[in-house]
């Protein structure tokens, strides 16, 4: 009985040894979920070119900052702002070198198709009742919502009056933007400030935009980068630089994000 259990067990770790043999590199990206999309369609378009397997890890920029903090090893970052990947560049996670900006992107305004609260321009966002979501400070998505409106502040046709009461009609702070965008498509709220790149073909049918004026807007660069624990440091620059090449930018711009 022994013998047939310790064959057992040997035939079972023989095959596992295959399996794990069997050549196939894996690359972990940690990414932005507002790239989800074309992030989506690059990393398929890498592992068809390359036949490495593409994990693609997405979730709010902060979010993936603190695991890559806490110890989660990962072969790429990318970043929805400087600040996240500047502190993790400071605290030695990042191949410092590595790094780049390599697109962009701009707020826009998001209402519901069918626009229950007749959002046609910025103004409409302080008036009492409308529901409006945002990100929290700590997600780029949030952080530049925030600039945004205090840009407007700034301006005398707006005003601190219009910050406060634009923000008194929050009624949900999102760690993702994907969170918001889904929230706005279902009707959960009258307005949302997201990304123009999150308003895909798709949900250009569920989903209409408020454009922000580029005296009041800002401009999201996006970073990325090999992580110093990157466990394929040379397939990480690899993807890098399939990610930064024309191919990879025609998808970029297919998602509505901007050249550097």
């Amino acid at each position: 009985m022994i013998k047939k259990l310790v064959a057992a067990m040997l035939a079972i770790l023989m095959i596992a040894s295959l399996a794990g043999g069997s050549g196939t590199e894996e690359l972990v990206v940690f990414c932005a979920a507002s790239l989800t999309g074309a992030f989506s369609e690059i990393g398929q378009i890498y592992e068809d070119e390359t036949g490495v397997d593409v994990i693609l890890n997405f979730d709010g920029t902060q979010a993936l900052r603190t695991q890559v903090e806490q110890g989660a090893i990962a072969d790429v970052f990318v970043s929805a702002n400087k600040k996240h990947m500047d502190a993790l560049m400071a605290e030695g996670s990042m191949d410092n070198d590595s790094v780049s900006i390599f697109t962009e992107n701009r707020m826009v305004v998001i209402v519901p198709k069918d626009n229950p609260a007749d959002i046609q321009s910025l103004s409409d966002l302080a008036d009492p009742g409308v529901m409006i979501i945002t990100g929290v400070k700590e997600a780029p998505f949030g952080s530049y919502t925030l600039q945004v409106l205090d840009n407007l502040a700034n301006d005398s046709s707006y005003g601190p009056e219009y910050r406060d009461a634009v923000m008194s009609n929050v009624i949900s702070q999102e760690t993702a933007v994907s969170n918001l965008v889904s929230k706005i498509a279902l009707g959960e709220a009258d307005a949302g400030f997201a990304y123009q790149s999150d308003i895909s073909p798709e949900l250009s049918e569920k989903v209409s935009k408020v454009e922000i004026a580029d005296q009041y807007n800002v401009v999201a660069e996006y970073p990325l980068g090999r992580l110093e624990e990157s466990e394929n440091p040379d397939e990480a620059s690899s993807f890098i630089e399939f990610v930064t090449s024309p191919e990879g930018s025609t998808v970029l711009e297919k998602y509505g994000f901007m050249p550097v």
